[in-house]
């Protein structure tokens, strides 16, 4: 359920899963004031009590949860929903970062953080996941085998069924979809992505694995996404 922000503008409807109520508590305050519709969840199951009834923007899980954890349950519901993911978590490793990106997060921030840099995560991810308006005319479809993706629509088909994409997953698309048969570099897919470093290089590196997943007979020996060495991936629709 959506609400009115400033301006008569519609505000993001988000979910904080933390099981430690103080954090809860602040966050959920600190991102109503800042002009979001906030509820909160105090483990896994709570989260899935809400999500079966509310429609969110985005969720803001934490990792270190009793029970179920933030990377098994973000596993879970990537199953069901394609809602944003952003992970939170007190472990600031690379390699935890690449296990949530892995398990379909779209994000992951390390505590302690600046609030304003979680507003702007926040902010990137909402404004990555909004519709793209794009000018009528007829469809136009990539063909990559047996999966057809439509770009008008920034969706992938496999028969007659979706494929669920994660908002990263399709904001690659979008610009392998602009950019057929053209070696994108790592650089460049990280500034669609919105980040920058290293360790964003290797966030895309895992997004290309699921996208492989989801495309190919055979990821092991791709087809479609092809790696250019030296250059950075490239998309080669029939």
């Amino acid at each position: 359920m959506l609400g009115d922000g400033e301006n008569g503008q519609t505000a993001a409807h988000l979910l904080v899963v933390d099981d430690d109520e103080r954090i809860r508590t602040l966050l959920t305050k600190f991102l109503a004031r800042n002009g979001f519709m906030v509820s909160a969840a105090r483990d896994a199951a709570h989260a899935r009590r809400l999500i079966d009834g509310l429609v969110f923007d985005l969720l803001i899980v934490d990792v270190m949860m009793p029970g179920e954890d933030g990377f098994s349950l973000t596993r879970a519901l990537r199953e069901q929903i394609d809602t944003p993911v952003l992970l939170l978590t007190a472990r600031g490793e690379a390699e935890d970062r690449i296990t949530g990106l892995e398990a379909g997060a779209d994000d992951y921030l390390a505590k302690p953080f600046e609030p304003r840099e979680l507003l702007l995560r926040v902010s990137a991810i909402l404004r990555r996941a909004a519709p793209v308006q794009e000018k009528p005319g007829p469809p136009q479809t990539l063909t990559l085998g047996e999966v057809r993706y439509d770009v008008g629509r920034s969706e992938l088909w496999r028969g007659e069924d979706l494929v669920r994409l994660t908002t990263s997953e399709s904001t690659l698309m979008r610009a392998f979809a602009r950019h057929p048969n053209e070696a994108l570099s790592r650089e460049a897919l990280v500034a669609e992505l919105g980040g920058a470093g290293t360790t964003q290089e290797r966030a895309v590196d895992v997004q290309i694995t699921r996208l492989r997943r989801k495309i190919e007979a055979d990821p092991r020996n791709p087809r479609y996404l092809q790696t250019v060495r030296g250059s950075g991936y490239m998309l080669t629709p029939d």
